[in-house]
């Protein structure tokens, strides 16, 4: 089950929501004392950045997989997005000796510096979204202290690194319909060798049930990552029969040759950049659990570094317009997935649904 809290900072009285929400953000990621400390400054910090700077805004905080894909637990992650005036410097935002009038002192160079991954989007006069993920040991002077626990694990991807030629990353935003305590929608990743498996579930409805119905569906991909994606939606079929069922899209891609694959069941999107030009890759109707076609066609294309893939559920609206500044290429793809969300709302257009979007891209050339 996906749980996420979503917090509207419109007055001070919600700062004390953030650091609560990420506290037990931190508890559910199993994250240590002084991390979560780390976790709660955090969204401290950037909630108060919200009210001083724009007036008020969203802070989401969940516990999410990493980037990468590998195993590794849990992490707690915290965007910030609001429309409001926007940064016109924030190379000088960023930095240590910057803060936030009336906040803790510690500025967004700070929340940047504790954090495992911090980035920022902003445009003037459109808004900001600012993303940390906390997990694991605290960094000491800039790089994380080493974790036995997870030293196999690292191996064993290190080993797969050397012979992969593309290198990506994998983020996500889940917004709960109305505020409400878990989202029945839900995406996950898998790496397992040079294949990356990205999987998002919209439960049909919203509420407790629809997130145990994609909440199943991530448990099996983390069961059977190495299924190809048809295959993979013929076992889900079967793990969602004792749910009300689910819209699933899959994507899989082999970081050594490039090869994208995809296949998805029901009203879940996902749209491709292929250079200056988006393409859909369409789902058969039906529904993973009770109403699954009896053909699933895989549909194939081409990975490079200027891909970008964006899976959704459907609560961004039928006409949504993909992310047309090109620097979000480069952006943490919870950064993406995050302006996509905000850009495609209006108060003409009111959600209706929980709201998931997941996004895989090339990592830069100079990220992690």
């Amino acid at each position: 089950m996906t749980y996420v809290w979503d917090v509207p900072v419109h007055d001070s009285t919600r700062v004390r929501d953030a650091r609560v929400a990420a506290e037990d953000a931190a508890a559910l990621a199993g994250l240590e004392r002084s991390r979560t400390a780390d976790a709660a400054l955090v969204a401290t910090e950037l909630a108060t950045n919200l009210l001083k700077h724009a007036g008020g805004g969203q802070l989401l905080v969940e516990a999410v997989p990493p980037p990468s894909g590998r195993p590794g637990g849990l992490v707690v992650q915290v965007a910030a997005i609001d429309h409001g005036p926007g940064m016109s410097d924030v190379v000088t935002a960023l930095g240590d000796g910057f803060s936030t009038a009336g906040s803790l002192g510690a500025g967004l160079g700070t929340c940047r510096r504790i954090a495992d991954e911090f980035d920022l989007h902003s445009v003037p006069g459109r808004g900001t979204v600012a993303l940390a993920r906390i997990g694991g040991p605290a960094r000491v002077r800039g790089r994380r202290e080493p974790d036995p626990g997870r030293a196999g694990a690292a191996t064993t991807d290190d080993t797969s690194a050397a012979s992969a030629a593309f290198s990506v990353r994998v983020g996500g935003v889940n917004i709960p319909f109305r505020g409400a305590a878990c989202s029945g929608d839900a995406w996950t990743c898998v790496r397992e060798g040079d294949r990356l498996t990205l999987m998002l579930a919209d439960g049909l409805g919203h509420g407790p049930e629809a997130a145990r119905a994609s909440g199943a569906a991530v448990d099996e991909v983390q069961r059977s990552p190495h299924l190809p994606p048809a295959e993979l939606l013929r076992r889900l079929d079967t793990a969602l029969r004792a749910t009300r069922g689910a819209a699933v899209a899959v994507a899989q891609l082999d970081l050594r040759t490039g090869r994208l694959l995809f296949s998805g069941v029901g009203n879940v999107g996902a749209r491709l950049r292929e250079g200056d030009s988006w393409r859909h890759l369409l789902s058969r109707p039906g529904i993973v659990g009770a109403h699954r076609p009896t053909t699933l066609p895989e549909t194939e294309a081409v990975w490079a570094p200027d891909r970008l893939l964006v899976l959704h559920s459907d609560g961004l609206p039928s006409r949504w317009a993909p992310p047309a500044d090109p620097r979000l290429l480069s952006s943490d793809p919870a950064v993406t997935a995050a302006v996509t969300v905000r850009d495609a709302g209006s108060s003409a257009r009111p959600v209706r649904d929980d709201t998931a979007v997941a996004v895989l891209s090339p990592t830069p050339p100079d990220g992690p």
